[in-house]
């Protein structure tokens, strides 16, 4: 018999959806009303094949916005709160959003709960959603029998995570929009504009200088080899993509960044924003340093952060204190850090001083944002500058060459 995907609703306004197996869509409707819910919607699901299979494999590794994960984190931890059972949370959560594959992987998770399964082990099977770090605090809250209050820490923290992530890239729009705007205009210039003046130059047979044949030969490899120039400018971008997944590519990527004067600045202020946000918000669930350590180690994308947070547990687990372990680290971790975990180790209140460690940070991020584009914009010019001077000084060399022939 065939499976439908439906959703209905009972007279008390209770909301219910899943799969189920029926003759025909009147007939689930049919069995629904007699357990007192009406349809709202049905749909038929295709019969299991290969193609299925690996469409529901693949599910598991596309990504859902972290706007999404946070809303869902927010909610669960108040339908829980309230006492819905987590399973039933769960189902009305999947119903409610309009991301077709987070639906798919949150009614999975359901099928785990229904089947006897935590909801840790539900979201484990989603790593590329669901990271360590949110597994690993749900797992502690279902052991502690406070989950409610780990989801609402969960979900500020998510929060934190997306207004960092929003500031970067909003900083970073402006610059890369003119970027590509001068790209655009430089490829205008060269293959429409350029060879209506060289057109000239090629009447009055006058020999070229050397920056204008250079411009020369750049607009005849454009005009000429147009399709060539965008399949290796295409191949390229896929390989430094590529590249960027690789060790290597990551650790060069993070060198760059924390190494470059205009953005270094801004790097270190969200690693440390994010290091002291998730170091807090583990303490606080319940999750031990080392473990907690291990957690922000796969959590942060920076290879000297990671590499620094890794090699710290050993030392930690000998005794030393993460204070000093954090002032052995000072290139990546300002002084800053060190002496506030100290003066947390001291006294007792570790997770409240980078609570406060944090939100210090975010502010700065806040600051270095808004300002960004005040350091970005007169680099801008000098190489627009650099370039229409470049540019222009090459088209008027053969003028001038041409008068001077004339006299």
């Amino acid at each position: 018999m065939p499976k439908y995907i439906y959703t209905a609703k009972s007279y008390s306004g209770e909301t219910k959806g899943g799969e189920a197996v029926a003759q025909d869509e009147k007939n689930l409707a049919q069995q629904l009303r007699s357990e007192g819910f009406l349809v709202t919607s049905i749909s038929l699901v295709k019969e299991v094949d290969a193609n299925s299979v690996s469409v529901k494999f693949l599910d598991r590794f596309q990504s859902v916005p972290l706007k999404e994960r946070m809303v869902f984190a927010r909610n669960l931890s108040i339908m829980v709160a309230s006492g819905l059972t987590v399973s039933r949370a769960v189902n009305n959560l999947a119903l409610q959003t309009q991301n077709k594959t987070f639906r798919k992987i949150l009614l999975e998770i359901y099928e785990e709960i229904q089947s006897g399964k935590a909801l840790s082990e539900g979201l484990a099977k989603f790593p590329n959603i669901f990271g360590e770090l949110f597994v690993n605090m749900v797992k502690v809250g279902e052991t502690a029998g406070n989950l409610d209050e780990v989801l609402k820490i969960v979900a500020v923290q998510l929060e934190k995570e997306h207004d960092l992530k929003s500031k970067v890239k909003g900083a970073m729009i402006y610059p890369a929009v003119i970027l590509a705007v001068m790209v655009i205009i430089g490829i205008i210039m060269l293959t429409f504009v350029l060879p209506k003046l060289l057109s000239v130059f090629k009447d009055m047979d006058a020999e070229l200088p050397v920056m204008t044949q250079m411009i020369v030969n750049l607009s005849n490899l454009l005009r000429n080899n147009g399709l060539l120039v965008a399949i290796v400018f295409i191949a390229g971008t896929l390989f430094l993509q590529y590249f960027l997944r690789q060790p290597l590519g990551k650790k060069t990527l993070s060198w760059v960044s924390i190494k470059f004067p205009i953005f270094s600045p801004l790097v270190k202020q969200v690693n440390c924003a994010r290091f002291a946000r998730i170091y807090s918000s583990l303490l606080k669930s319940g999750v031990g340093s080392v473990e907690a350590l291990k957690i922000i180690s796969h959590t942060l994308t920076n290879y000297y952060y990671q590499n620094a947070l890794l090699g710290s547990i050993e030392d930690i687990q000998k005794g030393v204190a993460l204070s000093k372990v954090l002032s052995d680290n000072q290139d990546i971790f300002p002084i800053l850090v060190s002496q506030i975990v100290q003066v947390g180790e001291e006294t007792g209140k570790t997770e409240t001083v980078l609570l406060q460690l944090a939100e210090f940070y975010e502010d700065e991020v806040d600051q270095i944002t808004k300002n960004l584009s005040a350091v970005i914009e007169p680099l801008l010019m000098v190489i627009i500058g650099s370039a229409v001077g470049f540019f222009a000084v090459a088209m008027l060399q053969p003028m001038y060459s041409m008068m001077d022939s004339v006299k």
